[in-house]
């Protein structure tokens, strides 16, 4: 955020410099919870700081699932098909935006790195401001075109006037869900995992008691039905960031604004250079991997009923297996953007390879606690005596420990975005999830059938992790960066 004048940012240092040492602060302030992450002990340090990171997004999914129980259970099984189409919609425009985020926390991380709280403000303004804008825009846009998106989709008859309420009240509700996504994407790149957190439950606790007294019209509150589902989240999201402003404020934060740094809402051309050049690519990262994951859906579904329902059931373990990973993959972003802006380049490599210790660590118990309790755990999905279990099981063996070199590959990006080399990872990503995954799949499927889908989730895991590796250890990203100035 601005300042009298403009902050020219000091050069990134290079990796033929590892012993820099860290600026002195230019301006100081309060961090409200702020981790130092350029100095103390690593792995200590990367594991207290990615927890909460971790918890948020637990938190995030529990919430989801909870309310897709109420519409389930209040409204029937056409509304919980409404919802699933809808928030198809809204996967898609905050992949879209938070390669911008990222890219803003790259700013942010390097700022606070080298001790510049005037700069740190200037690219959390600036990234706060155009997601005001394009929240307000993508508003306003779905509103008046809910009819024609839905159709686009497909939606089935039964559920279209139920998801075209749906889908209207949650773009409403985008910009505020946008800002608090920015602000705590925004406060984890200045090193306050935990602020984030504590509106992160306040705001799932809103949502999930709201959802039952909206949907039914409990005490004074009228009958709303799916709509009342979609204005849960839309107040929930309102109250959490009112009350996350209240706080960086109350607590000095160090990316409050005040007076003439309000002005740093409207973004510089240096800024918005380096948010979309940066965030472009990073978004299309979330797309590519979104993207992959409908195509799988689509060679699942030739398998069969029985096949998708398991594979269905699956995935919603599956989001919960790839959590420490993408945990981890964020607090060593944010810990090695700050070390870059501090000069800490000794500390690069350490924190790296503390990040896919620490993930194969987290993510290879999960995986073992899945796999020696699966039937249960898949039974809450299928129900007990479901004859997808056993095929549920079957993909669980087979393609389960893929996230063992899915993480440790997110862990190297993490590293490789944090100094802005991001065109690379974006690479890599297109290459393993579509012609290495689709080539295994169609050159083993007349050997191995429907299992061919199930390896080609691990075979294609490992390409990407060669791939990753290779950039990192040989690559050319860690040359200086140009940033905003």
């Amino acid at each position: 955020m601005s300042e009298e004048a403009p902050v020219t940012p000091t050069p990134v240092a290079t990796a033929a410099d590892p012993a820099a040492s860290p600026l002195p602060p230019r301006q100081t302030a309060r961090g409200g919870g702020r981790m130092d992450l350029t100095s103390g002990p690593i792995a200590k340090t990367l594991i207290i700081f990615a927890l909460p990171t971790l918890a948020s997004n637990v938190l995030q999914t529990l919430s989801g699932s909870v309310n897709s129980i109420w519409v389930g259970q209040f409204l029937g099984e056409s509304a919980l098909a409404a919802t699933a189409n809808a928030n198809i919609i809204m996967f898609l425009m905050f992949a879209t935006f938070f390669g911008f985020g990222m890219a803003a926390t790259v700013l942010i991380g390097q700022a606070i790195g080298r001790g510049d709280i005037d700069a740190a403000r200037r690219a959390s303004g600036g990234v706060i401001g155009l997601s005001l804008i394009f929240s307000v825009a993508i508003a306003v846009v779905g509103w008046f075109a809910s009819d024609a998106i839905l159709r686009w989709l497909e939606t089935p008859v039964e559920a279209f006037t139920l998801a075209h309420d749906y889908l209207r009240v949650t773009f409403i509700a985008v910009p505020a869900s946008m800002l608090m996504v920015t602000l705590m994407m925004a406060s984890r790149g200045a090193g306050d995992a935990v602020t984030p957190l504590r509106f992160m439950i306040l705001s799932v606790v809103l949502d999930i008691v709201f959802n039952p007294v909206l949907i039914l019209g409990l005490g004074p509150f009228p009958q709303m039905g799916i709509a009342g589902s979609a204005m849960a989240t839309a107040l929930a999201g309102t109250i959490s960031l009112a009350a996350m402003i209240g706080w960086f404020y109350a607590k000095d934060h160090v990316l409050r604004l005040r007076g003439r740094e309000l002005a740093y809402l409207y973004p510089t051309w240096g800024e918005l250079r380096f948010i979309f050049g940066k965030g472009v690519p990073m978004g299309a990262q979330m797309l590519v991997l979104s993207g992959a994951g409908l195509v799988m859906v689509g060679l699942v579904n030739r398998e069969g009923l029985v096949t998708a329902a398991a594979y269905g059931a699956t995935l919603q373990l599956w989001n919960y297996v790839q959590m420490p990973a993408l945990a981890v993959g964020a607090a060593v972003s944010a810990m090695v953007a700050q070390n870059i802006g501090a000069h800490r380049w000794d500390r690069v490599s350490a924190i790296t390879n503390s990040g896919i210790a620490i993930n194969l660590i987290m993510t290879g118990a999960l995986i073992v606690l899945l796999l020696l309790f699966d039937r249960p755990a898949l039974g809450l999905f299928l129900g007990t005596e479901s004859p997808a279990i056993d095929v549920a099981r079957h993909i669980q063996l087979i393609a389960t420990w893929t996230f063992l070199p899915f993480g440790t590959t997110i862990v190297l990006i993490g590293t490789l975005r944090a100094n802005g080399s991001v065109v690379p990872p974006l690479i890599i990503l297109f290459l393993s999830m579509f012609p290495i995954r689709l080539g295994i799949y169609h050159f083993a499927y007349p050997a191995l059938g429907g299992d061919a889908i199930w390896w080609s989730f691990p075979l294609s895991s490992l390409t990407s992790l060669a791939m990753a590796w290779a950039w990192y250890a040989r690559g050319t990203w860690r040359r200086p960066q140009p940033l905003a100035g």
